[in-house]
């Protein structure tokens, strides 16, 4: 059995690294990406301020597509393309491409919903007095929905700490391969429950910080 100390000094430290840089990086490319296709998405759609039928219906194909896959299979279907990105498959590097790929429809759904969301008469409101597309995008509906788009964006980064996880299991590193390689593999229990515990301590201030956003931005 392993001792906390020892858990805290040898093994939970640099799994956290790699657990947080595997949170990191993705949400960041992942939440520019999927802010750019919810725009594309909103602007086209049938009653969007821009409509046009064919980049509305290829975009939406494109990000339902990704959306259908279960993460472990998006992992093992992206391997030629994360070796041509980074030049490898195992590690926390090659775990970002598939995070990223993974969450960014995601991602893109939820802002696309919040935009959705903005009332219609402020938008009106917008265009009556002269606004610009533009302005209209990123001052009334933007603005408008920005405490929903953190709402989801928190929600979004949930949901990839469970993806660092999986990736873990196969070689990523962080908490996800600690908790299998020390945890289930060596029948440490006690790594196991440490590995679990910081989990749920990091979606808790994952959750804190995105609720108290929210409530700055409402």
């Amino acid at each position: 059995m392993t001792s906390l100390s020892e858990y805290i000094n040898n093994i939970l430290l640099k799994a956290l690294l790699q657990t947080m840089y595997m949170i990191i990086v993705p949400t960041i490319i992942a939440t520019v990406v999927g802010i750019i296709v919810a725009i594309i998405l909103v602007v086209t759609k049938q009653d969007g301020l821009k409509p046009n039928k064919t980049i509305y219906k290829i975009l939406d194909f494109i990000v339902n597509t990704l959306r259908s896959f279960p993460f472990m299979i998006l992992i093992v279907a992206l391997i030629p393309i994360t070796r041509l990105i980074v030049g490898t498959s195992i590690g926390e590097n090659a775990a970002v491409v598939p995070i990223t790929i993974g969450s960014a429809p995601f991602i893109a759904r939820i802002i696309e919903s919040a935009l959705n969301e903005v009332d219609k008469g402020l938008v009106e409101a917008a265009k009556s007095f002269g606004a610009t597309k533009k302005q209209i995008i990123f001052k009334v509906m933007i603005k408008e929905a920005m405490p929903s788009i953190i709402s989801g964006i928190t929600l979004s980064i949930i949901s990839i700490l469970g993806y660092t996880a999986m990736a873990g299991a196969v070689g990523a590193g962080g908490l996800g391969n600690v908790a299998l390689t020390y945890g289930h593999l060596r029948f440490d229990t006690a790594v196991m429950i440490y590995t679990v515990v910081t989990l749920v301590i990091l979606v808790q201030i994952i959750q804190g910080i995105g609720n108290l956003v929210y409530r700055k931005l409402r």
